[in-house]
């Protein structure tokens, strides 16, 4: 198991969980940029975890704290274990996810299908705040195609948060649960802050924390005015650079900002771990080929660490070669 965090959990800045993407290592590259970002697992649902490979599903390195557990599920008894699974591993919030809009989920009743259900979130909720002594939040959207109103939203926050969640992230878009993709659903319902802003506002005794569309830290900056936090999602992924200005710009710490090139450096060791373990590289520099970006060289890095380490004989030399492209980076 492991230690508890370092640093004193807040909402202020988080990278969102993706699926596929914030895997351990993801968030592992990630804490080499930020100290404070709150870091969130992908989405893990409650039968993986339960009937599952549970160590593979909740490993993760001591440094990545402060780092969330995201559950899907509607099963109070199996989010209420999964929730003491969260605490028993050390995890510093458990969140369930009311926002995903995949059909694979929809099907299993987890994800944005559950805000047509506030009393049976509010049923979940309250089991997992039963069962564990940590932060139980709520990622959702600010509707779904049907019961999109405003009031019904407000049906929905006031119902779970009476159950026990302090703390909710807002997506502030619909999600249209038939017929758009995944990816669809990010990016074509139109972005609705105010509806978001009016819900802080109508209950300013809860959390909102903001999601859906923020790219850059100025933008954070302005939001953070309103809310009590921000969480990107894309632009941390394909842009991770971004997380090196966030402790100065948005926790006022003023340790040094590391460069691009010291980070991949200070991931030198993580790789060789696991490489030595078994492991492949580019299950790792798959997260880190945003890190070079806009600058000579940032082609040449991102094809080194992606297509020429699948077959090198010695993918430690192609590192250390992509290492180098970032000087003075």
């Amino acid at each position: 198991m492991h230690n508890q965090a370092p640093l004193q959990l807040s909402h202020r800045f988080s990278v969102a969980p993706m699926m596929d993407w914030t895997d351990r290592h993801c968030r592992y590259f990630l804490r080499q940029l930020s100290r404070h970002a709150l870091l969130y697992s992908e989405m893990v649902t409650t039968g993986a975890l339960l009937h599952g490979d549970t160590q593979r599903f909740l490993a993760y390195h001591a440094d990545e704290h402060p780092v969330a557990l995201q559950l899907g599920g509607s099963q109070p008894d199996e989010l209420a274990k999964c929730a003491r699974l969260a605490e028993e591993w050390g995890y510093d919030e458990v969140n369930l996810n009311a926002g995903c809009p995949s059909d694979r989920v929809q099907n299993n009743m987890i994800g944005a299908c559950l805000m047509a259900y506030p009393q049976k979130v509010a049923e979940c909720i309250r089991a997992m705040c039963d069962a564990t002594s940590l932060p139980v939040t709520l990622k959702h959207r600010i509707g779904i195609n049907g019961r999109d109103s405003y009031a019904e939203l407000c049906d929905f926050v006031g119902t779970v948060a009476e159950a026990g969640c302090r703390s909710f992230t807002v997506h502030a878009r619909i999600a249209i649960l038939e017929g758009l993709s995944p990816k669809e659903n990010r990016e074509i319902p139109p972005l609705r802050y105010e509806v978001a802003r009016q819900l802080k506002n109508d209950f300013p005794h809860l959390e909102f924390i903001l999601n859906g569309g923020i790219k850059t830290l100025g933008e954070c900056a302005v939001h953070l005015q309103t809310f009590d936090g921000v969480m990107l999602g894309r632009e941390a992924y394909h842009n991770p650079y971004l997380l090196a200005e966030v402790d100065r710009c948005l926790f006022s710490d003023t340790h040094d900002t590391p460069t691009r090139q010291q980070v991949a450096l200070q991931m030198r060791t993580y790789i060789e771990a696991h490489l030595q373990q078994g492991g492949q590289m580019q299950h790792i520099t798959r997260h880190m080929l945003g890190l070079a970006q806009g600058f000579p060289g940032a082609r040449r890095f991102r094809q080194l660490l992606s297509a020429d380490i699948h077959r090198h004989p010695e993918p430690l030399e192609l590192y250390d070669e992509a290492c180098k492209l970032l000087e003075g980076r």
